[in-house]
């Protein structure tokens, strides 16, 4: 495990949380994985805590020019729903809780180790590492509220939440399947720019 164990936050449940993760927050008071589902007409995110139960689930709709994508939890109840701002270069979204609550997250310029997203509303900030895939989640008083580690070359899209703050757990679980989206789309993003400029290269 070595090098990955220690910067890579990752882990597969059962496993022990990161060991920078321990030192410097100290044990999560609540771990979920998520497992997302392409090959189908819907995207469709899975959320489960260590027994491998679905705790939550996030469906978009298909071809949907806004991304939009709801959360329910595994009665049912609605507990968040996210769009799209299209015609944007922050890769702004707009969140709105089943009570009420609502908040924006937009990135920043793309740094080139370091990616800042706002959730304006909430005063919170997601510090992200595109490079190791981890992300750091504070509130407006600079605590950390969860980590999220992505799993490197999986083709399920594989994220780990481990959440040092339960109260804001669903929040957490929405701001998650966004950041998702924001990442698909911009390597949807890079992909297309890439495939273009091999094009006119190639004219």
């Amino acid at each position: 495990m070595g090098v990955f164990s220690k910067y890579h936050r990752y882990r597969e449940r059962g496993e022990a949380p990161n060991e920078n993760n321990v030192a410097r927050f100290g044990q999560p008071v609540h771990s979920l994985f998520t497992s997302t589902k392409f090959f189908s007409l819907h995207h469709h995110i899975d959320i489960t805590d260590s027994y491998e139960q679905v705790v939550y689930t996030a469906n978009s709709k298909f071809f949907s020019l806004h991304d939009k994508t709801d959360v329910t939890d595994s009665a049912g109840h609605h507990v968040a729903h996210i769009e799209r701002k299209i015609f944007t270069i922050h890769e702004r979204h707009f969140i709105t809780m089943d009570d009420g609550t609502r908040f924006e997250m937009s990135n920043e310029l793309f740094h080139l180790i370091k990616d800042i997203t706002n959730i304006e509303g909430l005063g919170w900030q997601l510090r992200g590492n595109i490079l190791g895939l981890n992300f750091e989640l504070y509130d407006k008083d600079g605590s950390v509220i969860a980590v999220i580690g992505q799993k490197m070359l999986s083709i399920h899209d594989k994220y780990c939440i481990d959440i040092y703050k339960r109260e804001y757990e669903k929040i957490v679980v929405a701001i998650l399947v966004t950041l998702q989206h924001m990442i698909r789309d911009r390597e949807n993003a890079a992909a297309s720019s890439s495939s273009s400029s091999s094009s006119s290269s190639g004219s």
